[in-house]
């Protein structure tokens, strides 16, 4: 069974250009094109292809937000990103958004087509130079910067000794929604109580105001 591409690249010549490589293969079929990031989710929608091959840099929607709604509106279709940009800002941006994979154009015929077909099986084909990448951010990520709003709030009056119930009170959520937003918070700063997480915010200089 062949697998379904959407080519999603405002470029005439590259739509072209990559339609004949993919028409070329047995086991993949080119379904549709689009020539804005708009036009790729109304596509995707309406064709829910197996992978939608996105460029970065379009007019009306650019390949990051494009990426996002595809990922939410057909959660089936994997994105791989196919784009001239190495920038990390660009390749950390578009793997949050959903992209499963991150290839570059000069990457030749042979590792596009295998990157389609490892985006279909689950995979995660990454340019070498998106790996690294990856492999640093990792390394350099901040845990605060995994916390969403909300979950730093908890952290931040954690801090300030609040227990369960008044921090509920406070941010007008559940006792019980406190307690998921602080399982995540150990899980993500490395700790396993509230005494640990303190220090830990503290030590950090995390500011013990609520978060305001």
């Amino acid at each position: 069974m062949s697998v379904t591409v959407l080519l999603a690249d405002d470029h005439g010549v590259m739509r072209e250009g990559l339609g004949r490589l993919i028409g070329a293969l047995d086991d993949i079929e080119l379904v549709g094109t689009a020539a804005d990031g708009g036009e790729a989710v109304e596509r995707a929608r309406e064709l829910t292809p197996d992978v939608v091959v996105m460029d970065l840099d379009m007019p009306v929607l650019d390949g990051i937000e494009a990426t996002r709604r595809v990922r939410v509106e057909s959660p089936r279709t994997a994105v791989l990103v196919l784009t001239a940009f190495s920038d990390r800002r660009r390749i950390l941006a578009a793997l949050e958004a959903g992209a499963c994979g991150y290839l570059l154009k000069d990457a030749s015929s042979t590792e596009v087509a295998d990157g389609i077909r490892a985006a279909a099986r689950g995979e995660s084909p990454l340019d070498p130079r998106a790996a690294r990448t990856v492999l640093t951010a990792r390394t350099e990520r901040d845990p605060l910067d995994a916390l969403s709003p909300r979950e730093r709030d908890v952290l931040a009056l954690l801090v300030q000794g609040l227990p369960n119930k008044l921090i509920a009170r406070r941010l007008e959520i559940t006792e019980k929604t406190v307690k998921s937003h602080l399982t995540r918070v150990f899980r993500e700063i490395g700790v396993t109580d509230r005494t640990q997480a303190a220090l830990w915010a503290e030590r950090r200089g995390f500011p013990g105001d609520g978060g305001h």
